[in-house]
């Protein structure tokens, strides 16, 4: 699934597309294409969660879609999550809705997160349990201010000890470029 979701992905900017919804609409309509031809009497269901940003940083303002998966930013010592659509980059019983977009002005200072849920989601902690999103968010405010290095190597150890020994369904891999 990963290689069709990257393919798909690939095809929707080599036909040009710019806008992050059009790029996602048009990738789910590759994807549902492609798996189709499962064998399965209602064509595969798998697909991917994501978002997408465009930058203008010029102007500081950023053009984002997103599908099942949010994208937070911080702007001083408040987080404000936007939104995303409720439906997948797949087959689904919305998948005849084109993703929409929407624009944000950025203001010096701010960070901007996307993730996927495999942070949250690792186990580990006394009892065992999920990260989860709201001490995420916590933390994420909580480190704003650092460096970006700073905040990549907090974030990796935060989570590493968290983890502990605990088997893991996820790889946490932190990248800034």
């Amino acid at each position: 699934m990963s290689l069709l979701n990257i393919t798909s992905l690939k095809e929707a900017f080599k036909e040009g597309l710019i806008e992050p919804a059009e790029i996602l609409t048009r990738t789910r309509a590759l994807i549902i294409e492609t798996l189709k031809k499962d064998g399965s009497a209602e064509g595969g269901k798998d697909g991917m969660d994501g978002s997408l940003i465009s930058f203008d940083f010029e102007n500081r303002k950023f053009t984002n879609a997103a599908a099942n998966n949010q994208i937070w930013f911080v702007r001083g010592t408040e987080l404000i999550e936007l939104k995303p659509h409720k439906m997948p980059i797949s087959k689904h019983d919305k998948d005849h809705i084109p993703f929409t977009q929407h624009e944000f002005l950025m203001q010096k200072g701010d960070f901007i997160y996307t993730l996927t849920d495999c942070m949250p989601d690792h186990f580990g902690g006394p009892k065992g349990k999920n990260f989860m999103y709201k001490k995420l968010k916590e933390l994420l405010v909580a480190i704003a201010q650092d460096s970006m290095d700073d905040q990549k190597t907090l974030l990796t150890d935060i989570l590493n000890e968290w983890k502990g020994d605990l088997e893991q369904i996820y790889y946490l891999y932190v990248n800034w470029d």
